[in-house]
């Protein structure tokens, strides 16, 4: 399952096979593909490239508790993310919409999506991330809305 905000919408031309959802899960079902990249830091968010084609991003990101990115869009890039374990809060700035985004659920985002990801519970969480175009994060000035 997983929510598409009206920003997000594939074009005709985009065949649902390659919708970055889709593919986020893909990856997400094949650990072989990222398990040995997997780490945690006690610091940051940590995140790996898996996969790059000339049209897209494939990154593994392990979250803590208590870890976000802040406030940030991602320029022009569109995408997606699913959760692998553990969960996630995405607040969404533009609608003022929190989610809580679980197991085998993605997310989707498209150019001037502004939101917040984070790990607000207590467990580890882990997450597989597709970028349509390079992958920018440019960041906001906002207090945490994740936490």
């Amino acid at each position: 399952m997983f929510a598409v905000p009206e920003n997000t919408i594939a074009s005709a031309a985009t065949a649902s096979t390659v919708h970055p959802a889709l593919i986020a899960n893909e990856y997400a079902r094949h650990r072989d593909r990222w398990a040995r990249l997997l780490r945690y830091d006690p610091d940051e968010r940590f995140a790996a490239l898996v996969d790059r084609t000339p049209g897209q991003e494939v990154w593994l990101m392990s979250w803590l508790p208590g870890q976000t990115t802040g406030l940030h869009d991602h320029g022009q890039a569109s995408g997606a993310f699913t959760i692998v374990s553990g969960e996630l809060t995405e607040h969404v700035a533009h609608r003022g919409h929190t989610h809580s985004v679980g197991i085998g659920q993605s997310r989707v985002f498209g150019p001037g999506y502004v939101h917040e990801v984070g790990n607000a519970g207590q467990d580890p969480a882990i997450s597989i991330h597709v970028y349509r175009a390079a992958r920018t994060m440019r960041a906001y000035e906002a207090l945490s809305r994740v936490s």
